[in-house]
């Protein structure tokens, strides 16, 4: 199985940054793309991010467009979400995941991805 690990989070202030490690154990983990979701409390799980297989395409959300940036370290075998100007409204618990379609491009679809890590919170405080 692939596990999917994600760290980083925890409690910030409005306009501060953060960044979230996501970690995969496979060993194919720079075959596939991988994307970051989030989840309030009471609401749906949303896209934020996604990142292509080789980490030359990337994708966002329109809410966190121009504040998160999504990269991959490959030597690492790690994907990175960076934040910054943080808002109240990115409160969630924040979610990595891989899409196994191999040399994906990403998606903003929940259900395209296999594997899921436990989620890593953050909470941005005014």
């Amino acid at each position: 199985q692939v596990q999917v690990v994600e760290s980083g989070g925890g409690l910030v202030q409005a306009g501060g940054s953060l960044r979230l490690s996501c970690a995969a154990s496979a060993p194919s983990f720079n075959m596939y793309a991988m994307g970051w979701f989030r989840q309030a409390p009471g609401k749906e799980r949303e896209f934020v991010a996604a990142i292509s297989w080789n980490g030359g395409v990337t994708q966002y959300s329109d809410s966190v467009k121009g504040r998160f940036t999504i990269v991959r370290e490959s030597a690492e075998n790690t994907v990175y979400l960076h934040m910054n100007k943080l808002k109240l409204e990115d409160t969630a618990i924040y979610y990595c995941a891989v899409d196994l379609l191999a040399y994906g491009m990403g998606s903003t679809k929940v259900d395209q991805y296999d594997y899921w890590g436990q989620g890593t919170q953050v909470t941005v405080s005014a």
